[in-house]
């Protein structure tokens, strides 16, 4: 009797362990989401989103207002159009931007609220109309490399002339 009690407070032990660690995978992937409070939904249309996924942070001062509710492609502008669900408690001029950041240098991607200057706040359903792109490391190191061989050509074709 005394060896079966045992075995039950463990496997309860156990259970609760693989729960613990079944909820902590998921709060660090962003694939829970454990805000209970009431949001408002915004939408921003981007030229490239870069790696912005579902439920990443939507962030305005370093402070999490928000997340990413929907990512979806406009067939008719050829644009990625991000809906974001943001806390009521969070209010925002109609003239704010939206950027897509990056945590650090390899680090997820966020969107990040710069406030405007507006009288009027954002409500929802509403279209925020200032954003930015997310910068692409690939499209910069191309670029950096574009440049390096044209400053090489440049150079040697200086030299022949002499």
């Amino acid at each position: 009797m005394e060896r079966s009690k045992n075995d039950v407070w463990v496997g309860l032990f156990v259970l609760i362990g693989g729960a613990a660690i079944l909820f902590l995978a998921l709060q660090s992937a962003n694939l829970l989401n454990l805000s209970f409070q009431s949001t408002y939904q915004v939408s921003g249309q981007f030229d490239n989103i870069g790696g912005l996924k579902r439920q990443a942070a939507v962030r305005s001062a370093g402070v999490v207002v928000g997340r990413v509710e929907s990512i979806t492609f406009d067939d008719k502008s050829y644009r990625a159009r991000v809906t974001l669900a943001l806390e009521n408690r969070y209010v925002f001029p109609k003239d704010s931007s939206l950027k897509i950041l990056t945590s650090g240098l390899l680090g997820e991607q966020y969107i990040g609220i710069e406030a405007g200057a507006d009288e009027k706040n954002l409500a929802a359903g509403d279209t925020v109309t200032s954003t930015q792109s997310a910068v692409v490391l690939e499209n910069l190191i191309s670029q950096f490399l574009y440049s390096k061989a044209a400053e090489g050509g440049a150079s040697q074709g200086n030299t022949a002339k002499k």
